[in-house]
C-alpha cells in the first residue's frame, strides 16, 4: 500500500470520528482542505461514495460504513505494533487524547498534564474539558477520568487514583443572615444553589438512618458549572454541595463552613478509565503511574488538613424524613 493511501484512510476514519472535516483536520495536524482531498481521493480511487456531506454535518453512506468498520481494526492493529515497540523505550511519545470532568481537570489535573509535558518532550496532550459521559472508543480519547463506582464494559480497565468527598457548604455571610440547617429537612427554608445537568436539578444525596435519600430544594440559581457554583457560595447567595477538590482550600481559610456532617454520604472514587488493548503504550501506562503517585498517599487538595469546620449534629437514630 502506498503511503498516501494509509493517510487518506486515516483522515477518512478521523472524519467519521469527529463529525467534521474541520474537527480531523485539527486532530491530524492538518488543513480542512488536505483533510476533504484525502477523502476525495479514497472515494474516486474505490470508486464509491463514502460521505453525505452537508454544511453542518457527515454522515456514511453503506459503502462508508463497511470500509469505517474494516480500518479501525486496521489502524488499531498499527499502533498496537507502534505501542508494542514503543514498550522497548518506554518512554512516552505520541499524541495522548484525554477527556475530563471540567473542574477537576482544570483544578488538579491540568497541573499533572504540565509536569508530563516538561518531563517527556515527545509526548503531545488533546484535552476534552467536559462533564458528559464520552465514548472513549467511538470517539477516540486514549482515557477519561470519571467519578462514582465503575459502570461494566468489557471495552474498558479502570483505576482508581483519589477519592472525593461531597460537601454542603456555605459562607460566613450567609450563615450569619441565615439560620444554619441542622438537618436535610431544613434545607428547603434556603436558598440551595444546585448543579445542573441535561436540563435538570441534580440531586443531593445524604445518609439519612442508613438509606442514601435525595433533596432537590431549588433556589433562585442554578448553574451547570461547578466553579461558577463555588464562587456563588462565597459570595453568599446560597448553601451548596461540592466536591472537596472543589471546596478544601476554602474550608481550611473560613470562606465556607460545612454544613450537615453528620449526613454526608460516603466519598466516592476517582478513576481513570482507558480501552482495554493487547498492548498498553508507554504514554497511558506512564501517564497514569505519575498521577497515582502524585496523588499518593492523599490527592492534592487533602494534603492539608480541613480546618475551621464547626461541629453538627449527628444523624440521630429514628429520623424520619419526608
Amino acid at each position: 500500500m502506498e503511503l498516501h493511501n494509509l493517510n487518506d484512510i486515516a483522515a477518512f476514519v478521523s472524519s467519521v470520528n469527529a463529525g467534521s472535516f474541520t474537527a480531523a483536520a485539527k486532530q491530524l495536524g492538518l488543513t480542512r482542505s488536505a483533510v476533504g482531498k484525502s477523502i476525495v481521493r479514497l472515494e474516486a480511487r474505490l470508486q464509491v461514495r463514502l460521505l453525505n456531506r452537508t454544511t453542518r454535518s457527515l454522515s456514511m453512506t453503506d459503502e462508508g460504513q463497511i470500509l469505517y468498520e474494516r480500518c479501525v481494526g486496521v489502524l488499531q492493529d498499527l499502533d498496537d505494533v507502534e505501542d508494542a515497540l514503543a514498550f522497548r523505550r518506554s518512554t512516552p511519545s505520541g499524541r495522548l487524547r484525554i477527556s475530563l470532568p471540567v473542574a477537576l481537570g482544570r483544578l488538579h489535573v491540568l497541573q499533572h498534564i504540565e509536569c508530563c509535558l516538561n518531563d517527556w518532550p515527545s509526548l503531545s496532550v488533546d484535552i476534552t474539558f467536559s462533564d458528559r459521559l464520552v465514548d472513549l472508543i467511538d470517539e477516540g480519547f486514549d482515557l477519561a477520568m470519571r467519578i462514582g463506582p465503575p459502570k461494566e464494559d468489557s471495552r474498558l480497565l479502570t483505576r482508581t487514583v483519589a477519592y472525593q468527598q461531597m460537601i454542603t457548604c456555605a459562607s460566613p455571610k450567609y450563615l450569619a443572615e441565615h439560620d444554619e440547617p441542622k438537618t436535610p429537612e431544613d434545607l428547603s427554608e434556603h436558598q440551595c444553589l444546585h448543579f445542573v445537568s441535561g436540563g435538570r436539578l441534580l440531586p443531593w444525596n445524604f445518609r439519612v438512618n442508613g438509606s442514601s435519600v435525595p433533596v432537590t430544594h431549588g433556589g433562585r440559581l442554578q448553574m451547570d458549572s461547578a466553579e461558577s457554583l463555588h464562587q456563588s457560595a462565597i459570595a453568599g447567595l446560597g448553601i451548596a454541595t461540592l466536591p472537596s477538590y472543589v471546596v478544601n482550600d476554602d474550608l481550611r481559610s473560613g470562606k465556607l463552613v460545612q454544613l450537615l456532617v453528620g449526613y454526608a454520604e460516603a466519598a466516592e472514587p476517582i478513576r481513570v478509565i482507558y480501552p482495554s488493548k493487547r498492548h498498553l503504550s508507554p504514554k497511558i501506562r506512564l501517564f497514569i503511574d505519575k498521577l497515582v503517585e502524585a496523588w499518593s498517599p492523599r490527592p492534592p487538595w487533602e494534603q492539608q488538613p480541613v480546618k475551621g469546620t464547626t461541629s453538627r449534629a449527628k444523624n440521630p437514630n429514628g429520623m424520619k424524613f419526608s
